[in-house]
Order: C-alpha cells, then sequence, then structure tokens
C-alpha cells in the first residue's frame, strides 16, 4: 500500500488546470502545422497559421488559448493498492479546479444548479470526474477542460446492430455536418460505439481526450478512425466553417461490450483546441 495526500493531489490537479488551459499538446500542435501546409483553401491556411500563433502566445504569456476555459473533465484512474490520507479524494480534485481557476486566473463557467437560478460556483467546481480502479499504486490524472461551444453540439444515437458500420459512419457524419462552424473548427471528434446510452457518451469522451496522434489498438477500429476522417474532411466545412480540406484533425474511437439488441454511438466534438494535460502520481 502506497500512502498519496490530499495535498499532492490537489496541487497536481492546479497545476494541470493551468497547463491544460494554456498549452495545447504538442500532437496537436503539429497536426495544426501539417494541416496549414496540406490545406487546399488559403483562407484555411491563414486562419490555422493564425490558431498556431495564438496557441504560440499563450503558450509563452501563460494565459488561456480560448476564453472559454470550459468545465474540468478529469479522468482517474487510481492503483487499488493506493491509499489516499488526509481528505477525499473528489474533495481534492475539486479543491485543485479551485486553486488553478482561480490562481491562474482562468474563466469560471460552472452554475451550481442548470435551470432556475444558474448562480456561478465561482471557482470553475465541481469537476467532471470520472474514476476507475486499476492495478498498482498510482494515480493516472487526465485534466481535459470542455468549453460549451463544442460540447452542446455533441450527439447521442440510438442504433440497432442492423445499421451496422454504414450506420455507424452516417451518425458521425450527421453530427459534424449540423454542428457546422459552431465547434471553430478543425475539430477533434471522439466516437463512442457500444455500452449503453451512458457508456457510450463515456466512451466519446474518453476518445475526445485521446492525444491525435494516438490510434485505436485494434486494428479494425483504427482503420474506422481513418476512413472516417477521411469522410469527415469531405464535407467542406474547412477551418472555423469557411471552406476547406480540413474539417477535423482526428477522429478516435473508443468502444464496449453492449447489448445484443443495441448499437448505441455517441460523438463528442472538440473545438480546435483540444486541451488535455496528464499526470501519474
Amino acid at each position: 500500500m502506497r500512502d498519496i495526500s490530499f495535498d499532492t493531489i490537489r496541487d497536481a490537479v492546479a497545476e494541470l488546470s493551468v497547463q491544460a488551459c494554456c498549452r495545447l499538446p504538442e500532437p496537436l500542435l503539429e497536426a495544426m502545422r501539417r494541416s496549414s501546409r496540406q490545406e487546399a483553401s488559403p483562407t484555411g491556411q491563414d486562419i490555422l497559421k493564425q490558431l498556431l500563433l495564438n496557441a504560440d502566445i499563450a503558450a509563452k504569456e501563460d494565459c488561456p488559448v480560448c476564453q472559454d476555459t470550459g468545465l474540468a473533465v478529469v479522468f482517474a484512474d487510481i492503483g487499488q493498492e493506493v491509499h489516499i490520507t488526509g481528505g477525499l479524494f473528489e474533495d481534492a480534485v475539486n479543491a485543485g479546479i479551485a486553486r488553478g481557476y482561480t490562481g491562474g486566473f482562468l474563466r469560471k463557467s460552472s452554475v451550481a444548479e442548470p435551470l432556475f437560478e444558474r448562480k456561478n460556483t465561482g471557482d470553475n467546481t465541481p469537476a467532471i470526474l470520472h474514476i476507475r480502479l486499476v492495478p498498482g499504486d498510482r494515480i493516472h490524472l487526465r485534466l481535459a477542460p470542455k468549453g460549451a461551444g463544442s460540447e452542446n453540439k455533441g450527439r447521442l444515437f440510438m442504433l440497432v446492430p442492423a445499421d451496422g458500420i454504414e450506420g455507424v459512419k452516417n451518425a458521425v457524419l450527421e453530427a459534424v455536418r449540423q454542428a457546422g462552424a459552431s465547434p471553430c473548427p478543425p475539430m477533434v471528434i471522439g466516437v463512442g460505439i457500444g455500452g449503453n446510452m451512458e457508456t457510450a457518451c463515456l466512451c466519446a469522451k474518453r476518445a475526445c481526450a485521446r492525444d491525435v496522434d494516438s490510434r485505436n489498438p485494434d486494428p479494425r477500429y483504427a482503420e474506422l478512425e481513418d476512413e472516417l476522417l477521411e469522410l469527415v474532411n469531405g464535407l467542406g466545412t474547412g477551418p472555423q466553417g469557411l471552406g476547406g480540406t480540413t474539417t477535423a484533425f482526428k477522429v478516435n474511437i473508443e468502444f464496449c461490450a453492449t447489448h445484443i439488441a443495441s448499437l448505441p454511438v455517441a460523438v463528442n466534438i472538440n473545438c480546435n483546441a483540444a486541451r488535455h494535460a496528464e499526470i501519474v502520481l
């Protein structure tokens, strides 16, 4: 059994909050550079160069890449040999979010209640927290801030097995087509296949938070990722919706077991600032 303190978790989450909001992952920056060279539209090329300049300024000035610093989505894989001391894990994560978002001067976007008062919590808590117990004595944290412009364009399709691969493709294309320019393309698209209605959405969110240079370990799904990216870019939406050949940087797929009569498909979209940061404690 290994002890990890409340303070250690809090401080790590606070640091990840600022890092994720102010510094884009290198694989995403490389995808932007590559796309700026390959984009067929001159307007699209100019937009991609502006996105790269914006990311460079944000990193140098330690300021957010985008003013919408989102809800803090935290994926936590906790080793079952870890003993957390000094408080509850969830409280430590929220304390870290509060410290990172207030101390880092990041926009606070969380309201405590969604329908009537919609009063801002003032520190961007609570986090959207997803916990898995895994073997070992470490904690792996991945923080993926998620803004509303892209999150609002997510879709869930409750298909049936007879819809098959073509049904999955059509669902993804419908979601992207209807999203249009609203998610600030080029996008990173997460697709969740299988499970039930909530686990399909969680798979899509995990896929959305993956690096753009990652691939599904199952070669069949990796091939489908490539095919979906080609189909999405064929829509012609282009950078910022102004037309072009780069509508998305990457399509990532996660899947899980499902019912014999079900084929859920969830689509979760990230904007061009597909932000995330991670640490292992």
